[in-house]
This record gives C-alpha cells, sequence and structure tokens, in this order.
C-alpha cells in the first residue's frame, strides 16, 4: 500500500503545493483546510495523479476534532505514515494594540495544533516504527520581527516542540523536522503585505523590497516547490537520522 500523508492547511498555498507533490510522488493524501471547495481539491488532484485522497475541515482550535481528523485519516486511507503541520494564521499590529483574542487563537492554530495531532498520530506511528512529523515553522522561528508577537512566539515553540519529538521518536523510527521558509507569495503573505503597509504606512511594493525582502541575500520569494521538494526529503524511508532539524529556506537571511 501507498503511504499516507495528512497535510494541515492544505487546500491552498504552501499545504497544496506540498500536498499536490506528495501525490505525484504516489502518497495517499488526507486533505485539510477551511475551503468550501476542499473536498472538490482532493479528488482533482487525487484523480490527477491516481492516488487514493479525502478531505476534512477539522477544527483545529478543538483537540476533540483534531483527534478525529487523525482517526479519520487513518480509518479512510488505511494508515497515516507522514504528519504535515502546516496550518497557520497571521496577524501584523504593535504589542500594545495586539487583540487578546487574536493571540490566542495565533498560538492554538500555529503552535498547539502541532502538538495535539502529534499526539493523536504518535501512538499509531510507534506501533508501525515508522513516522515522519514535519512542521512548518518560519524563519520567525529562529528570528524576530516586530509587530509579530503572537506568530514570532508561535513559530519559535514549533522549533522546541520539534526537538523534543525528535528525542522521544527516535527510538521508534519516527523523526520530526522543522521546515524554516521565509516568504513565501501565498494568499497569506498577500494579506501580510497589506497590513505591513498599513502599520508602516507604506505602498505595498515598499513593504515587499524595504521590509519582507530586506533581511534576504537573494531577493525573491521562497517558492513552494522548494518547499515540497524538502519536505518530501524528510519524508523518505531513508531520512532515519535526519530529524530534531530546523531547515532554513530563506534566502540568507539567517546567515546574518
Amino acid at each position: 500500500m501507498n503511504k499516507t500523508v495528512l497535510i494541515t492547511g492544505s487546500t491552498s498555498g504552501i499545504g497544496l503545493g506540498i500536498a499536490e507533490a506528495f501525490a505525484k510522488n504516489g502518497y495517499q493524501v488526507m486533505f485539510h483546510g477551511l475551503e468550501s471547495n476542499g473536498l472538490e481539491i482532493a479528488k482533482a488532484i487525487g484523480a490527477k495523479y491516481n492516488v487514493k485522497t479525502d478531505y476534512s475541515n477539522a477544527n483545529l482550535l478543538d483537540s476533540d476534532s483534531i483527534k478525529r481528523l487523525i482517526e479519520d485519516s487513518i480509518s479512510k486511507l488505511g494508515s497515516l505514515d507522514v504528519l504535515i503541520n502546516n496550518a497557520g494564521i497571521q496577524h501584523v499590529a504593535p504589542i500594545e494594540d495586539f487583540p487578546e483574542e487574536m493571540y490566542e487563537k495565533i498560538i492554538a492554530i500555529n503552535m498547539n495544533s502541532v502538538f495535539y495531532t502529534s499526539k493523536a498520530a504518535w501512538k499509531h506511528m510507534k506501533a508501525k516504527k515508522f513516522g515522519r512529523i514535519i512542521n512548518v515553522s518560519s524563519v520567525h522561528g529562529i528570528r524576530a520581527s516586530e509587530f509579530k508577537s503572537a506568530y514570532v512566539t508561535a513559530k519559535h515553540g514549533v522549533v522546541g516542540m520539534t526537538k523534543v519529538m525528535a528525542l522521544e521518536g527516535a527510538p521508534y523510527n519516527i523523526t520530526c523536522n522543522a521546515i524554516c521558509p521565509g516568504y513565501v507569495k501565498t494568499p497569506l503573505v498577500e494579506n501580510q503585505i497589506k497590513d505591513q503597509a498599513k502599520a508602516h504606512q507604506l505602498s505595498e511594493s515598499e513593504v515587499i523590497e524595504k521590509i519582507m525582502l530586506k533581511k534576504q541575500a537573494v531577493k525573491q520569494f521562497i517558492s513552494v516547490e522548494s518547499i515540497a521538494s524538502m519536505a518530501l526529503l524528510l519524508a523518505a524511508d531513508h531520512a532515519t537520522t535526519i530529524t530534531g532539524t530546523t531547515f532554513t529556506l530563506d534566502g540568507g537571511w539567517s546567515a546574518q
């Protein structure tokens, strides 16, 4: 049987690109997201690459819904070999103006859901003596920027959690790694450009040039394809000793 991957937040942006890459490489894919056409997206990619797919709109703010997401992935697709925690939201504001309810929501979706999905998948992976957990963090998991108190906190937390899970998973061939990309041109980043423009009183083109890509040596947005390729490498059978590590795809941002 083909291996199965569950990717949270996989009906748009980075997650969708990762999902299509895994389907192209023969993986069964459990899609997850809030788009109203999520099931249609899953079916279309399944048909395109002749692999089994399914879809869930599980609420990542609710731990019971997350448990059902994992259970459904196993029952509907037969196993869960690779878990990619990709779902995330963002809000940009000075700390004194940062809405407390938005802070809590970002921590819950960007960080806490990583714990709940991994915990729910752990026994299954442990019993199989195989598991690959890949957490899509961010360059903001190792660096900070102004006006992103919740996001930076959550992404730093994900990097720390990745290391703990790598240590606990080592005896059972469960690896855990974090991918830390710089800015990727997705709907999430498009919204950030608008938010940053408002916060800094700049045009959107100035935000891209003077804020987003300023810290990168390579003045390009990170491609979804490069992130998907890294995820495929980390998911491979032969990646047993690659664990507890952060892989930065940031155009040289963190080299400075």
